[in-house]
């Protein structure tokens, strides 16, 4: 007998929402991680939160949204919400009941300046990493340093002389042709009107300029978990200066090894690193103009060989920030807020390779 195509929709519904998720779903085990790390770090939102005043939706369930952003690419907040009406993975992970109203987009926006006054998001970056610290899956002793480009939210149209008047701009209308020929254009004289804390920047001779930043990050050799991360201004000495930054906030005062590219074959990186007590394992720059800075005293060891091999993973996390989470054209004006997307977008790498290394563990 043929059933009939009617929808018909129980008065009560008995089913938790939780029953829609498997037990095996890998978000379970991302959301206890998630969840340990934010309880480690509630005193900071009792800071940033008054006493008094109206309630506000609880800053767990805005963090564990702007997560799910990064780990399903989705490219705006407010698809994020429409996704909330209906995704009842997400709606579990948020922390929503069926029955809960889903906040408008603009919450986070009106949110995000708290979280940026107090510093939420990197703390809590530092949290995932004592996480995987107390479950001993991070090397305490070799690291690898690198820097990528961060396209900023802004066009090559927006980037006009700094004494240049509104009005001037405003010629032929709102999305005017321009010609840059053989005009001089540099971050001394120009801005972007969009974003003027974005810099015009090239990695390369051969590439082109874009409005960009500079992301950072310093991973441990064993396992390829981030355990520092930090956007910068993008110029030509961005990356070994914010290297130094993040390796002198290493923990531990004995000898370590740090991994690198050809870039930060520099007598000054090299030199900072030794005060540090750490090994500069970088890739010798043989080409340069002079010397390499790393000599044959650090490169005819068997260890700097094997860096040179292991080096390359810390491509692994810019990769998949760039695919998968929200790095390769950040949706963000302003080096903090690049920063915390930044920092969001790797507690979202290192969530999932903790979990998956606890899986292969078993």
């Amino acid at each position: 007998m043929r059933g009939a195509d009617i929808t018909q929709e129980n008065l009560f519904s008995t089913v938790h929402l939780n029953e829609f998720v498997p037990d095996s779903h890998p978000l379970r085990a991302v959301r206890k991680l998630f969840d340990a790390a934010m309880g480690r770090i509630n005193w900071l939102f009792d800071e940033a939160y008054s006493e008094f005043g109206r309630e506000s939706i609880a800053p767990e369930r805005l963090l564990r949204a702007q997560l799910l952003q990064v780990l399903f690419s989705i490219r705006s907040e407010r698809q994020l919400m429409e996704q909330m009406h209906y995704n009842l993975l997400f709606r579990w992970f948020t922390g929503l009941s069926i029955d809960d109203e889903v906040w408008d987009h603009s919450t986070f926006s009106k949110n995000r300046d708290r979280l940026l006054e107090h510093d939420i998001i990197p703390a809590l970056f530092e949290e995932v990493v004592e996480l995987a610290r107390k479950k001993s899956l991070l090397s305490e002793d070799h690291f690898s340093v690198d820097g990528t480009l961060i396209q900023a939210w802004a066009s090559q149209k927006s980037f006009r002389p700094k004494d240049e008047k509104d009005d001037d701009n405003n010629k032929g209308g709102r999305n005017a042709e321009c010609d840059f020929h053989g005009e001089k254009r540099s971050n001394k004289t120009h801005e972007s009107r969009t974003d003027p804390e974005s810099r015009n920047y090239k990695k390369s001779k051969n590439s082109e300029a874009r409005l960009t930043y500079l992301g950072h990050s310093a991973i441990e050799n064993r396992n390829g978990l981030v355990v520092k991360t930090k956007a910068s201004f993008a110029d030509g000495y961005g990356e070994r200066e914010t290297a130094i930054d993040m390796l002198a906030e290493l923990p531990g005062g004995h000898p370590k090894t740090v991994c690198a590219d050809k870039n930060y074959d520099t007598k000054d990186f090299v030199d900072f690193c030794r005060v540090m007590k750490i090994t500069p394992h970088v890739a010798r720059n043989d080409t340069r103009k002079g010397v390499s800075a790393i000599d044959a005293r650090t490169s005819h060891h068997e260890g700097y060989k094997v860096s040179m091999k292991v080096r390359k993973r810390v491509e692994e996390p810019f990769g998949w920030g760039k695919t998968i989470g929200l790095i390769r054209q950040v949706k963000a004006r302003g080096l903090d807020r690049v920063n915390s997307v930044l920092n969001m977008t790797f507690i979202g790498w290192n969530l999932t390779r903790i979990v998956n290394l606890q899986e292969q563990s078993v």
